[in-house]
């Protein structure tokens, strides 16, 4: 029990620090007398604030070469929006940088009174994301889910976020309480087919903003790994030609859709149409390229939030 205390303490303390520092535009050495400590306590409190999550730091200043290479891309491929974030050589994350420009993007179309639709995909760059966004009251919006939350075992999806985020920012929220994958197509056809899913889909379909992830089918493909697809199905969609997959959709290199194989049982929303809607997707790294070219190419998506290795190879 004591030394719960003197963690909650300890995060106490650092909030504090933090927002003096980030906040309050204090120095180390102002903060310190402020709370009656050394200028190294201060300074180890002020990047506790940071590792704990405690204060969100965000870049507001556009870096010229990122915004060059943004804008190389624009021009380049059928894109509406394009955010290129500074590339941390030794860091392998795939979602740093990406996931809080991303929030930064969520939260400016959030903060918007005029009411929107937003859609949200699923997968561990969005999660990141949706973690960073700060509490707000956005209840003139609706976030509707592009795909299910249900897991292979029954259980809730751990990456998808649509519950995190409604509880965040405080809008109505549309879940789609569908298996991410049918057992058939028959079934999911059954599904779609209630009366509630059906809304569900509609809404989708009308989302005036989209985010989503961009999956690889490598070996080590999120599908195969959460266990929503088998090792032979995984290997049936690269065989076909796959090289990437959004909210379950597998495709090719030319952005077409697999035909048949996981795609006929796959319960998401289609994406909504990238002319009269944007459709965002976040994603990075050298395995995520061929996916994220393919996309990008032939406007499976027309939004894209990336960093600087993968800007450059996508322009390569």
């Amino acid at each position: 029990m004591a030394s719960r205390q003197d963690n909650a303490t300890r995060l106490d303390d650092a909030a504090r620090a933090g927002w003096l520092y980030y906040v309050a535009g204090n120095t180390q050495e102002e903060i310190a007398s402020k709370l009656g400590i050394s200028r190294q306590s201060a300074q180890r409190l002020v990047s506790l604030s940071v590792s704990e999550g405690l204060i969100k730091v965000r870049l507001d200043h556009p870096i010229g070469r990122c915004m060059d290479l943004a804008t190389r891309l624009l021009a380049r491929y059928p894109l509406d929006l394009v955010e290129v974030v500074p590339s941390d050589p030794q860091n392998q994350s795939t979602t740093i940088g990406v996931a809080e420009a991303a929030a930064a993007e969520i939260e400016r179309r959030l903060k918007s009174d005029e009411p929107i639709i937003m859609a949200i995909g699923t997968g561990r760059t969005l999660k990141a994301a949706i973690e960073r966004l700060p509490p707000m009251d956005a209840g003139q919006h609706k976030i509707v889910s592009l795909t299910g939350n249900i897991a292979p075992d029954g259980s809730a999806h751990l990456y998808n976020v649509i519950f995190n985020m409604a509880e965040t920012v405080k809008a109505r929220s549309f879940p789609m309480p569908l298996p991410v994958i049918a057992s058939s197509a028959a079934e999911r056809e059954l599904l779609h087919g209630q009366t509630m899913i059906r809304a569900t889909l509609d809404l989708a379909a009308r989302a005036n903003v989209t985010f989503v992830g961009i999956g690889d089918l490598s070996p080590n493909a999120p599908l195969y790994l959460d266990g929503f697809i088998t090792e032979n199905e995984l290997k049936a969609l690269q065989k076909a030609g796959a090289v990437g997959e959004v909210v379950g959709w597998a495709f090719d290199s030319q952005g077409r859709l697999i035909e048949g194989l996981t795609n006929e049982r796959v319960s998401s929303a289609p994406l909504p149409s990238r002319e009269t809607s944007l459709v965002v997707a976040l994603a990075k790294g050298e395995r995520k390229l061929p996916g994220i070219r393919a996309a990008i190419a032939r406007r499976f998506v027309n939004g894209l939030i990336t960093d600087e290795l993968t800007a450059e190879a996508l322009l390569s």
